[in-house]
Order: C-alpha cells, then sequence, then structure tokens
C-alpha cells in the first residue's frame, strides 16, 4: 500500500489498470475477464467486449486501435456497393491490425486492496496463451497503471510530478523498456529542460501555470506518466486550446505508461511495477525528502559535464536505498 491510502474525501484510493497483449481472441480474454469477476460480456462493437457486473464499474476487452474500433460500430449488411467495398476494407484493416494490434484488458477504477484480483486474471490469461511484448519483435505492448491522486490541489500534483522526475532515470533502467516500444513513441521521457524548470527549488505555481508549463513542453500522450487526462479533468477548456487528440478522455488519475507487458514470463504480474510505482508514492508524501532530493537532481542538471559522464539513475538508485525507500 501507499502511504496515502484514502482520498481527500474519506473513500479508499482506486487505480486502473490495462494490459496489452497477443495470443488470445476478443472473446477468450473477455470469457476470462467475466470469470475472473462473476460478470457478463456484451459487445459494443465487433472488436470490444464490455464485462458488466463488477462493483467498481464495467471492463473492457478491445482490440487497441481507434479507427478499427469505430468502424466495428456500424451496422454491415453489404446491400450497397458503397457499403460492400467499407466492409472489405474494414476485413483488410482488420487482418493486418491482428497481427501486431494488442488486445487490451481495461479494468475500472478498483479500490486498492483489490489489486490481487488483476494478478490472478494474468495468472489465468497466460495460461490459456497471452502473449507480451517480448514474443516477436513487431509487438509493442505495455502494461499501464492509473492510480488516482489522493487529492487534486496543485501542491499535490507538483509533489507527484517532481517525484517522478526525480527517479523517471531509475524506472526506465527498472523496466528495461523494450526496444519497439521506445521506437514507437509511447512513453519518451520528459526534455531535460522541462524537469529542470519543475524540481527547482523555486517552483511554487498556481494551478493555471502548473498545466501550461506542462502543455508547453508536453503537448502529447507520449510521456512515461501523462498528466493529460488529470489536467482534462480539471480544466478542460485549457487543455483542449492546446491538445485536440480525442483519444485523451478527463480522469482525476496519473496515467503511467512505462513498464512493458511481459505477460508470457512465468510469474510475472503487477508487482515489480507497482513495486517501482510506490517508490513515487512515497517521495510525493514525504515533502522534506522529497525537496532534498530535487535540489540535487536540480543540481545534476545544471552541469553538462555531470550529465555527459554521471550516471542519475545509479546515483537515484543509492539515494532511494540509503533513505529506505525501496
Amino acid at each position: 500500500m501507499p502511504p496515502q491510502t484514502y482520498r481527500a474525501d474519506g473513500g479508499l484510493r482506486r487505480v486502473g489498470v490495462e494490459v496489452e497483449f497477443s495470443g488470445l481472441h476478443l472473446d477468450e480474454a473477455a470469457a476470462l475477464v467475466a470469470q475472473a469477476v462473476s460478470g457478463s460480456v456484451t459487445s459494443p462493437g465487433r472488436y470490444e467486449r464490455s464485462i458488466d457486473g463488477d462493483p467498481a464499474g464495467a471492463w473492457q476487452v478491445e482490440l487497441d486501435f481507434t479507427l478499427l474500433k469505430t468502424l466495428g460500430r456500424r451496422e454491415r449488411d453489404g446491400a450497397e456497393l458503397m457499403d460492400a467495398a467499407g466492409d472489405l476494407a474494414e476485413d483488410v484493416l482488420r487482418l493486418v491490425a491482428e497481427r501486431i494490434v494488442p488486445v487490451e484488458v481495461v479494468s475500472p477504477p478498483l479500490p486498492l486492496d483489490r489489486l490481487g484480483t488483476v494478478n490472478g486474471l494474468i495468472w489465468e490469461l497466460r495460461a490459456a496463451g497471452a502473449r507480451g511484448t517480448g514474443e516477436e519483435l513487431a509487438y509493442a505492448f505495455g502494461l499501464q497503471l492509473n492510480p488516482e491522486l489522493p487529492a487534486t490541489d496543485v501542491d499535490s500534483i507538483r509533489q507527484y510530478l517532481q517525484a517522478f522526475l526525480c527517479v523517471e532515470d531509475w524506472l526506465r533502467e527498472r523496466a528495461q523498456v523494450d526496444l519497439t516500444r521506445r521506437l514507437t513513441f509511447f512513453a519518451d521521457p520528459f526534455p531535460k529542460a522541462y524537469a529542470r524548470k519543475v524540481v527547482a527549488g523555486d517552483y511554487a505555481p498556481n494551478l493555471d501555470r502548473l498545466i501550461d508549463d506542462y502543455l508547453q513542453d508536453n503537448p502529447t500522450r507520449n510521456r512515461a506518466l501523462d498528466l493529460l487526462p488529470l489536467f482534462l479533468h480539471l480544466d478542460a477548456d485549457r487543455v483542449r486550446a492546446v491538445v485536440e487528440d480525442e483519444r485523451v478522455k478527463p480522469r482525476p488519475t496519473l496515467h503511467y505508461r512505462l513498464p512493458n507487458s511481459e505477460i508470457e514470463i512465468p510469474g510475472w504480474d503487477l508487482g515489480a511495477a507497482w513495486g517501482d510505482w510506490l517508490v513515487v508514492e512515497r517521495l510525493a508524501a514525504d515533502p522534506r525528502l522529497l525537496d532534498v532530493l530535487c535540489a540535487e537532481y536540480a543540481a545534476f542538471l545544471a552541469q553538462p559535464l555531470e550529465r555527459l559522464v554521471g550516471d542519475w539513475a545509479q546515483t537515484t538508485a543509492a539515494w532511494l536505498t540509503r533513505h529506505q525507500l525501496r
């Protein structure tokens, strides 16, 4: 459990989980999810399944391809020439997509004490034949965590962001991000100029400035910690003035996109990724230690030679061990 287990309103914090894989058809994966949560399966489209019945909300199983999901929601009858041509185009797209696009299981926001449900499901999916990003060179599959914040005031958000920036290099080394995922721009590092700004000792923005600074340097989902959903939840007009990507949905959570999906490896589950994320949680919950690490990271970033020859990931690992944060 993280140090802060409850929201400001007194409710237990929640976390959403997204797991990508190949090796199973939609209906096979949906049946396993339904069995795990005692739910029932419906089909919003040809490439989507919804599993209802979990008190936390609906689970989703889908092909992670927006265009194909959109096509899959339209009726097909082939009566008109244009309809037949569209059906053929969809079928060709589906054949290509099924080769490289993952099936994705998306949980609802689960209370922290229910993460074991996801682990149990991962074990069932693996036993049924699910395969992760290391199975083939073309695969770029991830495990994504959407932890709800304990509070959404500007200081809480800033502390989580600063904590993540300070340990991002260490997290990347721990995650050993798959080469294909790096080449396909799923979770790029934050720009170092932006990190320098945010970890500076005098960085104390109001919410408007925090969002504007983020959007100026990160108007993209392509970050290891994507804050666009959170900022869209807090100030939709400000974010939509810069980011038009309809894939960005508002929610009061962080979106941690770094870990690989290695579901084919025996014993792999949420454990390692969640354990690493808890380091961010512990830092964000301890402003005194966070200020110390921010100062050390700011000093490192201010020295070009040190950045060239130094190893911040190793420095971070030693610092975290010394302060018993890992």
